[in-house]
């Protein structure tokens, strides 16, 4: 297997607080790799680490073969790194096609005076855009609403728009941050097959998730993270059965056992 991301030692310090510490990690090529962990472990940090939108502290970052080093986050997303957000990004008032297109910013080739000017040149480019954007949206089973407003679609809808967004680019690396948050159980199991086209498709994809049975379904490899360090590494069943996990979710295992009585329908996909 290639690793397509790795990181060593990667640090991250805001003053004194110190959200992710020496942490090395490897996505392989062609993986949905998991990254979870209690609230405030460090996920969402390592995934702004990765993207470049914010700086480590020190340690390394390298992506396809190369130190990332202090590039920024656009030229990141242009060597085939894209994302979503736990937070909803999308511009509300613009159409659906027209927040996808924007995903593709970062690869277009006319400048300012072509567009200026509408040559032919970019009249065509635009058009391949808007056709890349119909793919992507086609994707995920949102061409209906493609000159829908973004911010009047549902809101599992919205989430959809987020990942055909991060998809237009046909990007190496897609780390996804809390896809399935605020979603119903249909709509989350949906996701689960989505992520796997999307793995098929050929995108590595890294997923940042509290919803276990996404997790579990989706992933190949789960990285768990706490208090900012690396806790356990391994496939599904490995960190399920971990009980260092355990104790970081859930306190004990009688916490853990009065969780599963209360919560059915999750217990099959929680560590235990």
């Amino acid at each position: 297997m290639t690793a397509l991301l790795r990181t060593k030692q990667l640090t991250c310090r805001f003053g004194g607080l110190i959200a992710v510490s020496n942490v090395d990690l490897s996505v392989e090529a062609g993986d949905v790799h998991g990254l979870i962990g209690p609230n405030g472990a460090g996920k969402t940090t390592f995934l702004n680490l990765v993207s470049g939108h914010i700086r480590q502290t020190s340690g390394t970052i390298h992506f396809n073969g190369q130190n990332l080093g202090s590039k920024s986050p656009h030229l990141r997303a242009a060597a085939g790194i894209r994302r979503t957000f736990q937070n909803l990004r999308l511009f509300r008032e613009m159409t659906a096609i027209e927040n996808v297109m924007v995903g593709l910013h970062a690869n277009t080739r006319s400048d300012v005076f072509p567009s200026l000017l509408r040559t032919g040149a970019q009249r065509q480019e635009e058009k391949e855009i808007a056709d890349r954007a119909r793919e992507a949206l086609d994707f995920v089973g949102l061409l209906p609403s493609a000159n829908a407003i973004a911010g009047g679609l549902p809101y599992g809808h919205q989430r959809l728009l987020e990942i055909a967004r991060a998809l237009v680019a046909k990007p190496k690396l897609m780390l996804a941050d809390e896809p399935a948050a605020g979603l119903n159980g249909a709509e989350a199991r949906e996701l689960v097959g989505l992520i796997q086209r999307i793995q098929a498709s050929g995108v590595t994809v890294m997923l940042v998730e509290h919803h276990m049975e996404v997790v579990m379904r989706a992933c190949n490899h789960i990285t768990v993270l706490n208090y900012g360090r690396k806790l356990a590494d391994g496939s599904p069943a490995d960190i399920r059965d971990h009980s260092g996990v355990i104790e970081a979710y859930l306190g004990t295992k009688t916490v853990y056992a009065r969780h599963c009585r209360r919560n059915p329908a999750e217990a099959q996909y929680a560590p235990h």
